[in-house]
């Protein structure tokens, strides 16, 4: 195994040991926050604690950064290894190696700062700038995107659960603050989902892992000897 492939097995590696767990963890915090609203709502008697609501929203971040630190890993492998690596983009196209350089810099800065934004207005600036961020980098060449097949593409469920993720956390202040429930709603519409899109892409990163392979060709001439 060469060190390009040991390097598709990075990605899936730490979605395995770091997203999926804490998938499961959040859906039952999140489970368990709704039991309680609802017991709490009709004048039911709960034997589920109040820091419930609590430990969502914190393990909730945390899967939130997993998505997003594991997506970004997703995405540099290939832009690495088949695009700035396979092109010497340092020596032939050093403008669109700095670029990329800078574009993975500003996406983790900018997922910082909406973390520490308490600004509405910061927080939605910083959540477009990560997602575009996320968009911009995921387009570049090297990128395994099945475009035609998009519907049932690893790739695209992969940038719209980040996309998601990312929501998620500029929205937290005001599923809180805002008394009609609204952002409520729509947190549990998206995250919903989300899971959906979790699961599919369990599905699809299988497939996909299975199609690239890690199958390295033979030399040259063992290939010319083959055909006689």
């Amino acid at each position: 195994m060469t060190l390009e492939q040991f390097s598709l097995l990075i990605h899936p590696f730490f979605a395995v040991i770091g997203v999926f767990p804490l998938v499961g963890i959040v859906s039952y915090f999140a489970w368990e926050t709704r039991q309680r609203r609802l017991q709490v709502k009709t004048g039911e008697k709960t034997k589920i604690a109040p820091s419930v609501g609590k430990t969502h929203v914190n393990i909730g971040k945390l899967l939130s950064t997993a998505v997003v630190i594991v997506t970004l890993i997703g995405l540099a492998q290939p832009i690495i290894t088949k695009n700035i690596l396979k092109e010497q983009l340092w020596q032939t196209n050093f403008l669109q190696f700095i670029f990329l350089v800078l574009m993975f810099i500003f996406t983790i800065a900018s997922f910082i700062l909406l973390f520490r934004g308490t600004v509405k207005l910061w927080r939605g600036i910083f959540a477009t700038l990560s997602g575009m961020g996320v968009v911009i980098l995921g387009c570049q060449d090297g990128v395994f995107r099945r475009g035609n097949e998009w519907f049932w593409s690893h790739y695209y469920y992969g940038v719209i659960v980040c996309l998601l993720m990312i929501f998620s956390v500029a929205i937290i202040d005001d599923i809180y603050r805002d008394k009609s429930h609204k952002w409520r709603n729509i947190h549990i519409i998206l995250n919903c989902l989300a899971l959906l899109l979790f699961i599919g892409q369990g599905i699809t990163g299988s497939r996909d892992l299975f199609e690239i392979g890690l199958y390295t060709p033979p030399p040259a001439f063992i290939l010319t000897l083959s055909n006689y």
